[in-house]
């Protein structure tokens, strides 16, 4: 078997194989013979057609099955042999293949890149270090009161955080449009939705009171194309205000939220779990970031076509899902995926030699914390955990997950980390829409 290797560009290969005429031959004729001992032939016993005949009518498809075969097994042999493997299924370039004459192909393909990682020690990463304290706790409690607020009828103007009822009817350009019309609607002053000109409107109104109000449609309005960028008179009726206040923190606020029992001490060492978790999260999140990201920079490597493309379609189709679309003809361009798509190639080069390198192997009781995580949520966990177990490939992305987290533990525990004290707020930016309102 005659060999020759070219290289195109830092992946690229071209393998030329030869394989003889007289390897081809005997390869055709042994299967030949295996068809002729069970070919059913019109005026012949099963097994018993002269070879000759069988030639003549199999010959075409078993030499096809043996250039099928020869490829295949030369093709690996030859990649033993060189040590390449291929990142993708090579392209077989067919150069002679015809009966009784040497099989001679050329396959094209891309390797897997050279990966030298850098010491994890060179790299500098820097961990938000913060803790809940009580008066997070106190403002996420304030938080929760405002989600459920409590209504009160006064005989007042309408002010800020009022609850406002109103009849309207509207016109634009003199006559009335589809959705001008609005029975007992309720407005509360000053909430981010509102209509500003509505907002204005309302203030200082007092109940059984009408003013008329123009209000502009935003361009990008979606409940009603035609309003949109256009203007409408707005008559509106008052007939009712409430005046907000918020519950007080008792036990039936606490029951409002799931804590039966222990009260407001119970609500608040809930209300801290929670935050922990959240802030815990957060700061891992923040690290692993920072991870791949050096990961990522310090070690460049060249990154397969095959590898990028395959990122490519699957965030085409993550996209699409996302966006409820079906059709593999509305795919969104591919264009916009292609950096992120090679940094996430890259980065599953880098992990896998990382994990294969260190000898890692997914702990089994990170799996199995994962696997529970998942199946919370689920109406039914053990059903869940039981569909999950019985999935392979399911199995397998949690464990991937696993392994990915411990190349993170296995690089922390190695670099240059540098805590950077912040506070909760700073950290998940609870609070601030809050202060703004």
């Amino acid at each position: 078997m005659q060999v020759s290797l070219s290289t195109r560009g830092a992946l690229e290969r071209r393998l030329e194989v030869a394989v003889p005429a007289d390897e081809v031959n005997q390869e055709f004729e042994q299967r030949l013979k295996k068809v002729a001992r069970s070919a059913r032939l019109k005026g012949f016993r099963p097994g018993k057609a002269p070879l000759p005949v069988v030639r003549k009518q199999f010959g075409e498809q078993v030499h096809a099955e043996v250039v099928d075969h020869l490829i295949r097994s030369s093709l690996a042999q030859v990649l033993r042999e060189q040590n390449l493997t291929p990142a993708g299924g090579p392209r077989i370039e067919p150069i002679a293949m015809a009966p009784g004459a040497e099989l001679k192909f050329a396959a094209v393909f891309e390797v897997m890149p050279q990966i030298q990682v850098k010491p994890p020690e060179e790299a500098e990463i820097a961990r938000p270090s913060a803790q809940v304290t009580e008066a997070d706790i106190d403002a996420m409690v304030e938080s929760m009161r405002r989600q459920r607020p409590e209504f009160t009828a006064v005989e007042r103007p309408a002010e800020d955080t009022d609850r406002v009822t109103i009849d309207y009817t509207g016109v634009m350009d003199g006559e009335p449009f589809e959705g001008g019309n609005g029975t007992d609607v309720v407005v509360v002053l000053g909430r981010p939705e509102n209509r500003p000109e509505l907002d204005a409107a309302l203030k200082g109104a007092s109940v059984g009171q009408t003013r008329t109000v123009t209000v502009t449609f935003p361009a990008e309005t979606t409940t009603n194309a035609t309003l949109a960028g256009k203007s409408a008179d707005l008559t509106v009726t008052v007939k009712q205000i409430e005046a907000q206040s918020l519950p007080a923190v008792d036990d039936a606020f606490c029951r409002a939220f799931g804590v039966e029992e222990g009260g407001v001490e119970s609500l608040r060492s809930e209300v801290r779990k929670s935050m922990e978790r959240e802030l815990a999260d957060l700061v891992r999140g923040r690290l692993r970031s920072q991870v791949l990201d050096a990961l990522h920079s310090h070690n460049p490597i060249e990154v397969p076509r095959t590898l990028i493309d395959e990122q490519v379609q699957q965030m085409q189709l993550e996209a699409a899902r996302n966006m409820g679309v079906r059709d593999a003809s509305q795919l969104p361009p591919r264009e916009q995926f292609e950096a992120a798509a090679r940094k996430r190639a890259a980065l599953g080069l880098i992990l896998g030699h990382i994990i294969q390198s260190e000898g890692l192997q997914a702990d089994r009781q990170r799996v199995e914390a994962r696997l529970e995580d998942l199946i919370a949520s689920f109406p039914d966990p053990e059903q869940a955990r039981s569909a999950y177990r019985k999935s392979r490939e399911a199995m397998r992305q949690i464990e991937s997950a696993v392994l990915e987290d411990q190349v993170i533990d296995w690089f922390l525990a190695r670099a240059k980390v540098n805590d950077e004290p912040k506070s909760f707020q700073e950290l998940t930016g609870f609070g601030r829409e809050s202060e703004t309102r």
